[in-house]
């Protein structure tokens, strides 16, 4: 049984083709901006078997490119935090490998456990969200160091399979340019880096922080001008071949 929070059909954002994404309960990070809170506690959710989640992906078979899993549709498993619960995601991973869908992961990749590898191995592509390239302010912005996130950078490029960079841009907060240019030649190097993707910031999560009265950091934070993204996109643009704004 999964954790799950809640469950997305016709996706067409995380990853490539049509997908099935499901989004799990439980997150070890405490992003400032986090647009979904609700989903941070582990306790809360709804457990779903397995094998509900597997049917549900047969169902949506059809609309995936027909004869082409490995380019089309498939199943992306985003969070929250997929990491935490690495043992029953990974039967998950397995018996949805074992039918030949395209597997995508969405993960923070703060995780360097023996377990954790196995499931990036069994995924076709990782969206890695790289919060901060600087550790102290990754501190600030999550509460948790980025030395395992960039480990697993390196561990998936080693692998020899593709992975994507998703990069929040929160003005004030991950927008130093001294940081975004060490990021980039850091990325630089990585061959199987397919792209990067910038998601500007937004407020659209606010009212969840009142509802669950919580208290919202950014609350002073504006959503970043067309000048500001394109100024960021030009310096990642310097290092990479690849770099969307979503």
């Amino acid at each position: 049984m999964l954790k799950v929070h809640s469950i997305e059909t016709f996706g067409t954002h995380e990853g490539p083709g049509i997908r099935l994404v499901v989004f799990l309960q439980g997150c070890n990070f405490n992003c400032a901006y986090c647009h979904n809170p609700d989903t941070i506690p582990a306790t809360k959710g709804k457990e779903m078997k397995i094998s509900k989640i597997i049917n549900l992906l047969e169902e949506q078979k059809p609309y995936f490119i027909e004869g082409d899993f490995k380019n089309g549709g498939g199943l992306t498993v985003s969070g929250g935090e997929p990491g935490i619960q690495l043992s029953e995601l990974q039967k998950l991973l397995k018996a949805t490998k074992r039918r030949g869908f395209h597997i995508a992961m969405d993960t923070n990749a703060s995780f360097t456990s023996t377990a954790y590898k196995k499931l990036l191995d069994l995924t076709d592509l990782v969206i890695i969200d790289l919060k901060h390239f600087d550790e102290t302010h990754h501190l600030k912005l999550t509460g948790k160091s980025n030395k395992n996130v960039l480990a697993s950078i390196k561990y998936r490029n080693d692998s020899k399979k593709p992975f994507w960079i998703r990069f929040v841009l929160v003005p004030g907060w991950t927008d130093q340019e001294e940081y975004l240019e060490k990021m980039g030649k850091y990325l630089k190097k990585f061959k199987y880096l397919e792209r990067l993707e910038i998601l500007p910031y937004h407020t659209l999560g606010i009212h969840k922080y009142k509802e669950l009265r919580l208290d919202y950091r950014l609350k002073d934070v504006k959503i970043p001008s067309v000048k500001q993204i394109n100024k960021v996109k030009n310096i990642f643009g310097k290092y990479l071949k690849t770099v969307i704004v979503r």
